[in-house]
């Protein structure tokens, strides 16, 4: 007999006690059934979100950005069509190692950068890189360990150096073996502190371009950055090969910095600043965006200044530009629209000046209407072939590395793309991991197969004498701070029918090095 009444007949209260039931264990159903269907659905909206965010091996996404940052373990050329070469060349090299042969140096540049010059640059830095890997790798008769290239990326700005270096730092202790950082691009704030933190877990770092005093141990005697070496001269270095030989005249000259400036400029104002003592103009600031790369509106005030440049005494020819190139691009196109045609002015400036060599808005009628720009480049390809033979540098150690470009066209060493060597970012690169290779080697024990990462930084003091590195862009002999002692500095002319011309060699001493290449105490 049913519950609920006489004759199977349900009371209305039981049925409707049932109905409510009813709707109650519905409607925990319904809620249950959407609560799993929204959490499957976040799960599966973020597994998707997760796997987007990655780039390719070891770079990704950061949840605040649409950079790819972090450090490529593969072939990865971060969206850029003209690395494509170079990389794939790095990762046929990097797949004929044989496992605990080898160690890894990263090659950190700004990948994500998007201006046209820089990412020439980088490009250029990329194929100097991979040269010295492979020439590492072949051509030195067997020296162990073999090494290993990976990029690293901190962002175009290098606004996510902290995740890239924690990465790097992981590398040092799995079988990736990391031993080195190289390249490091401009020298910006946020390029200082990922170098201060590199050096500070007692990681190497070899600078290929950065030039900035205060990028550089030995100033005031200290080393803050432990484990730094440089193939490159500082930017007071380079001022002094400038004026060496300029033969500046303070009273016949201007200065125009960048107002705040960045390490680079600053150190180069600073540095400007100590030739122009007794000058009777006041320097002339420009205020370019935090982004230097960038336009913003520092054309106007180029403008302005090109005024007060033509007010000047009928004497002055001079102008010294503490800038990065895009400014420096700037004020070249306001100086060629100058009131003041008839008179004749050189503008000095660092080694920036090298992006401006196939820079497509340079306005290159400027330099024919009586203006000369001149710079200190880093390397420049006929430094050792126009320059009488002696000491600081040779044609021969040159031409290891335009035998090694001439062989790179097709495999098994390339092919790599086209190549440029007028803005020297391929021969300085070249260089640094050459530098690199030569720490990494020497600090390697007899009979162990990978040094220990303490040691590497150790050997700069001893890359002098007999020790040197014979690089492509001259001899890198270090001082004690891991600076490179009186580095032959080219200087080098923008010129009106496109590219540059190499002037002469110039020194920070006034003099090449003796021929030990010691540095004094």
């Amino acid at each position: 007999m049913a519950d609920g009444g006489r004759n199977g007949v349900r009371s209305p209260l039981v049925r409707w006690l049932r109905e409510v039931w009813e709707i109650r264990l519905y409607r925990y159903l319904a809620l249950l059934v959407t609560a799993v269907l929204v959490a499957g659905v976040t799960v599966a909206v973020r597994a998707v979100t997760d796997e987007n965010r990655s780039c390719g091996p070891g770079v990704a996404r950061p949840a605040d950005s649409d950079e790819c940052v972090g450090v490529a373990t593969g072939p990865y050329d971060f969206g850029h069509a003209q690395l494509r070469d170079t990389v794939n060349a790095i990762d046929r090299e990097n797949d004929r190692l044989k496992a605990g042969s080898y160690v890894t140096i990263a090659l950190m540049l700004p990948y994500t950068a998007s201006t046209p010059s820089t990412l020439s640059d980088i490009q250029h830095e990329v194929q100097g890189a991979y040269l010295a890997q492979w020439q590492a790798n072949h051509t030195s008769n067997g020296q162990a360990p073999s090494i290993r290239l990976v990029l690293a990326n901190p962002g175009a700005t290098s606004d996510h150096w902290e995740a890239m270096v924690d990465q790097l730092e992981r590398m040092t202790k799995s079988a990736d073996r990391l031993r080195a950082v190289a390249g490091v691009g401009q020298s910006t704030d946020n390029n200082k502190k990922a170098v201060a933190e590199l050096t500070a877990r007692g990681i190497p770092v070899v600078g290929a371009s950065i030039t900035a005093d205060d990028l550089a141990n030995g100033q005031h005697g200290k080393d803050p950055l432990p484990g730094l070496a440089r193939v490159s001269p500082t930017n007071t270095d380079e001022a002094r090969a400038l004026a060496s030989f300029a033969k500046v005249n303070a009273g016949r000259a201007l200065l125009v910095y960048d107002k705040p400036g960045d390490p680079y400029t600053r150190t180069l104002q600073t540095s400007f600043a100590a030739l122009l003592k007794g000058s009777p103009y006041e320097p002339q600031p420009f205020t370019p965006p935090a982004d230097r790369t960038q336009e913003g509106t520092t054309a106007n005030t180029f403008r302005q200044i090109t005024h007060l440049v033509c007010d000047t005494s009928a004497d002055t020819d001079t102008i010294l530009f503490a800038g990065r190139h895009t400014q420096l691009r700037q004020f070249i196109n306001a100086l060629g629209t100058r009131g003041c045609q008839n008179r004749r002015f050189t503008v000095l400036t660092g080694d920036e000046g090298s992006y401006l060599s196939g820079d497509k808005k340079l306005d290159r009628t400027a330099l024919t209407h009586n203006l000369s720009v001149r710079y200190t480049s880093l390397a420049h390809p006929d430094t050792w072939t126009k320059s009488p033979p002696g000491p600081g540098g040779s044609a021969t150690d040159a031409k290891v590395l335009t035998d090694l470009l001439a062989r790179a066209v097709r495999e098994p060493v390339g092919p790599i793309g086209p190549v440029a060597l007028d803005d020297g970012q391929l021969i300085i690169a070249y260089d640094a991991i050459t530098l690199a290779v030569h720490g990494i080697r020497e600090a390697t024990p007899d009979g162990a197969a990978v040094p220990p990462l303490a040691d590497v930084g150790l050997q700069w003091p001893q890359v002098k004498g007999s020790l040197r590195v014979n690089g492509a862009s001259g001899w890198i002999c270090l001082d004690v701070h891991g600076n490179p002692y009186d580095k032959a500095v080219p200087i080098v002319e923008l010129h009106a029918d496109g590219g540059s011309r190499f002037v002469r060699i110039a020194w920070p001493e006034g003099k090449p090095p003796a021929g030990e290449c010691l540095p004094p105490s």
